[in-house]
């Protein structure tokens, strides 16, 4: 089977998001994810690509103000993107089983817990030090993204930490920031 309408229809949605870097970090984390597992089948493709699909679509977008901890809030976007690309693959006559498993892998993404739902954590990761990062802070400013930093470091596996530990930000700001996360 051809997943060519489902992938289009998930770029088409991401290049349309009111927040410029998610169609950078969707593609940065896919990359990141070939990088990590070269031979990463569709389902992981798909998975990295469309992680964050919820964040393009403002009616169906989940707030960060309507939960009580961060990790709440992270755990509601997960699902919600889950929900999302299952509900394109299937509209799309994907495979029911490609479909659950896709559904099952971004629902696990801000955790991991398994090998696949690993991967597409730790590309997440990667990626938002890589790419989103100095979007973040013009948005969010010093506070809110040293707590974002600390926890999206913090979660990345220990094996990983030394990819973005290289990563240079033209903002000193940044740089300190990182200074201190990865003491």
């Amino acid at each position: 089977m051809g997943y060519e309408k489902i992938w289009r229809e998930i770029r088409g949605i991401i290049q349309n998001s009111n927040l410029p870097e998610d169609p950078i970090h969707a593609e940065n984390t896919l990359r990141w994810l070939l990088i990590l597992k070269p031979d990463a089948d569709e389902a992981l493709k798909l998975s990295a690509f469309g992680h964050d699909i919820e964040r393009a679509i403002e009616e169906k977008k989940v707030r960060r103000e309507d939960y009580k901890s961060f990790q709440e809030f992270k755990m509601a976007h997960a699902l919600n993107s889950a929900l999302i690309l299952k509900e394109i693959i299937l509209k799309n006559d994907g495979p029911i089983p490609f479909a659950e498993e896709v559904f099952r892998i971004v629902r696990l993404h801000e955790i991991g817990g398994d090998q696949r739902s690993d991967l597409i954590r730790d590309a997440d990761s990667i990626s938002f030090f890589d790419t989103n990062l100095p979007y973040y802070f013009k948005r969010e400013g010093v506070k809110n993204t040293e707590v974002r930093c600390r926890w999206g470091y913090n979660r990345l596996s220990d094996r990983l930490r030394p990819i973005v530990e290289k990563f240079k930000y033209s903002d000193p700001r940044l740089e300190e920031i990182m200074k201190r996360i990865i003491r």
